[in-house]
């Protein structure tokens, strides 16, 4: 069976997206988290979407060609709009941790399985499926629980070294942040 994988971009104490995260801007206002899949001149050549370095196009490309299901919350799924039903990993299974089903599910070339009862039973449906491919874990919430759980057999991080700068006590107020590089 597959290996269980975080694969994320990160800020060196832990943010994955900026501030202000929404539909239309899914990962929020820290382009420089995400701009490695955007800025290069080469295409992926799993998804065109992706524009990297070759250096970047090389490793990304290994990694989505090595996927065999991803698991998501909820919260990653709706923000996304389950990605207008086609998953920039191209037919990959997407299971989604959740406690209710959406009422619309987009349709495309994603077959996604919403899963009620926890992130161990969403990592063994996703083993399931996957044969001997990686288990792609994204977004925040849901990577937390499977490491709480030991579900986790490997990490790869893309860590940038910047952080955001704290103006008042509070992270859980994300507007009072600032973008500071090193």
């Amino acid at each position: 069976m597959g290996k269980v994988v975080i694969d994320m971009s990160i800020s060196l104490d832990g943010f994955i997206t900026g501030q202000n995260d929404n539909p239309k801007q899914p990962l929020g206002d820290a382009e420089v988290l995400h701009n490695w899949l955007f800025s290069g001149d080469q295409a992926s050549q799993v998804n065109e979407f992706f524009k990297l370095s070759e250096v970047n196009r090389v490793v990304y490309d290994k990694s989505l060609n090595n996927a065999g299901a991803m698991i998501v919350g909820r919260g990653t799924y709706d923000i996304v709009n389950g990605w207008g039903g086609s998953h920039p990993n191209k037919g990959v299974p997407v299971f989604v941790v959740t406690n209710r089903d959406p009422e619309t599910v987009p349709q495309g070339t994603t077959p996604f399985t919403f899963v009620s009862d926890g992130v161990a039973s969403a990592v063994k449906k996703a083993k399931a499926v996957s044969g001997d491919k990686e288990i792609g874990v994204a977004g925040a919430s849901v990577s937390q629980q499977c490491l709480k759980a030991g579900l986790v057999d490997e990490i790869f991080c893309i860590l940038f070294l910047l952080f955001w700068e704290k103006e008042s006590d509070s992270l859980k107020n994300l507007h009072h942040l600032k973008l500071l590089k090193l």
